[in-house]
């Protein structure tokens, strides 16, 4: 995805300026997805240290240097803000224009989605974690799911499936996942207690929309 000058490439962890990349910590880059992915809305500082923190006392500083280690990245000033948007006495927001069709013009374009409770999640290629964390690409916040459940792995070439050691397990088809597996169109997947579908386009084929379970 672009915005600005920039290209946030979500599966690479990588930020890009032109043809420059921005070197940013891992905590920053955490920090800059997690506004990202809720650009439509403003995040707390509770939430911020939940997901960057999990468990983990730390004081505001830890995250007043995140934001301006962005900050200094994206070349963004807090008194007229292009990107990192402060909302005082409560958290931060983002406040750039996403490009449209940036996904499609970088040959990122969703082949590979989850149905889960009515909604439809894309996946992006490369590494897609399902879980409770908050940084999660399918976030499921039910107990018999873990921190980080399992993975979807996404190529050119089609999905699968991988157990990351859950307490409750991860099933395939109702077969319970052991070692990385293929994912086929329409399949049914469970984490924990929680079902959902996998739907995947090859070839320019479309997807319906349809309910899981």
């Amino acid at each position: 995805m672009t915005f600005g000058s920039f290209r946030l490439d979500l599966a690479a962890r990588q930020l890009f300026c032109g043809q420059a990349e921005v070197r940013l910590s891992p905590k920053a880059f955490d920090l800059l997805k997690l506004l990202v992915d809720n650009r439509t809305r403003a995040v707390s500082k509770a939430e911020i240290h939940e997901a960057l923190w999990p468990d983990t006392f730390v004081t505001e500083a830890n995250l007043a240097s995140l934001i301006a280690e962005l900050r200094r990245g994206l070349g963004d000033r807090p008194q007229s803000p292009l990107f990192i948007r402060t909302v005082h006495r409560f958290g931060y927001a983002f406040c750039g224009e996403i490009g449209a069709g940036a996904a499609a013009a970088a040959g990122t374009e969703p082949t590979c989605w989850i149905v889960c409770n009515d909604e439809e999640i894309a996946l992006r290629e490369g590494e897609n974690i399902v879980g409770r964390d908050p940084l999660a690409a399918v976030r499921v916040d039910f107990p018999s799911v873990s921190r980080r459940h399992a993975r979807i792995m996404v190529s050119p070439a089609g999905a699968s499936l991988e157990d990351l050691g859950s307490k409750n397990g991860t099933f395939l088809r109702s077969e319970r996942v052991t070692t990385p597996v293929a994912l086929a169109d329409l399949d049914d997947v469970r984490v924990g207690s929680v079902k959902m579908t996998v739907r995947l386009m090859r070839d320019g084929a479309t997807t319906q929309t349809i309910n899981a379970d």
